[in-house]
């Protein structure tokens, strides 16, 4: 495979930045010597929420207004995958189709390859060389994976939780804590019924937890006709500009740091090779999970 070229992806070259995605992606030999010679600082805004709020609708809308104003986008479509076969089970192909052929947009899939916190295990590597391409924004679309996907936080610079007027149960909401990590709410479907009473528990929510710099805001938006789309660009603006001046970044290198480091050392470990020897040992009988790692690490001399 030819060695991708800094100045070809500095510049946004499809071809080439592709191929670097797909070195970090799958962890080749000279991933990291690539991403050694990488600095950018381009803002990631992640968007998550639970199933059916409107995400990718709400990302298509976001990112034509963006396009309008002649900006460069990129998004991270985050797949799940199946925890059987690691398989992708659904594609950004079919949720973005309106966003192919806008070449002001760069689009790339990625599994969650069985990752319970919803993103792939390389999505670090993989934002840093699009950071370090020539885009505007970098948007980062979660899968629906309830709790665990709170860890869209220690990668985005923003993190917009997305969520519909059914989701007003207030007890279900505060036991949530993908509302604990939001920058900003956004209520979509906002037509609904009971869309301004979950609005005005939001702000009662965000009032709470706000701080010096910043009180979340919470807007209301129908992405299916676009509307509330600007009023979202500017909070995310107005979110950025603050996030600047404050102490949050580095709690995310942090973050980035103890995920990066946690799976080297875990690199040796294949989920897959751990099933395949579990199948085994489950034929014999008596299988205690137990005893199987105790016998595992004494097999790897840790």
């Amino acid at each position: 495979m030819l060695i991708p070229e800094l100045p070809k992806i500095k510049e946004g070259n499809e071809l080439h930045l592709a191929r670097a995605l797909s070195w970090v992606e799958n962890q080749h030999p000279q991933a990291l010597e690539l991403l050694k010679q990488m600095n950018g600082d381009i803002p990631v805004i992640g968007i998550t929420g639970p199933p059916g709020a409107g995400k990718s609708t709400l990302v298509n809308a976001l990112v034509n207004q963006w396009s309008s104003e002649n900006l460069r986008i990129a998004i991270l479509a985050v797949d799940p995958s199946s925890a059987f076969n690691f398989g992708s089970l659904l594609g950004d192909r079919l949720r973005m189709q309106s966003l192919f052929l806008n070449s002001n947009v760069y689009i790339r899939s990625v599994s969650s390859r069985g990752s319970l916190g919803g993103l792939s295990a390389s999505i670090i590597e993989m934002v840093e060389v699009l950071k370090f391409a020539s885009f505007d924004k970098i948007i980062i679309e979660t899968v629906c994976v309830g709790q665990s996907e709170v860890e869209i936080a220690g990668l985005a610079d923003t993190t917009i939780v997305v969520s519909v007027p059914e989701s007003g149960d207030e007890i279900q909401t505060l036991k949530s804590g993908i509302m604990e990590i939001a920058d900003i709410f956004v209520v979509n479907k906002s037509d609904r019924e009971g869309a301004s009473a979950f609005a005005s528990y939001l702000m009662k929510l965000a009032h709470t937890r706000a701080n010096e710099t910043w009180e979340c805001p919470v807007v209301l938006t129908q992405a299916m006709k676009s509307e509330g789309i600007l009023q979202l660009s500017q909070a995310i603006n107005e979110h950025q500009a603050v996030n600047q001046l404050n102490q949050r970044k580095k709690h995310l290198f942090a973050e980035k740091a103890y995920k990066i480091i946690q799976r080297n050392r875990m690199k040796d470990v294949s989920l897959q090779t751990l099933q395949s020897e579990i199948e085994i040992e489950l034929q014999k009988g008596g299988f205690n999970l137990f005893k199987y790692l105790e016998s595992r690490t004494a097999h790897a001399g840790i």
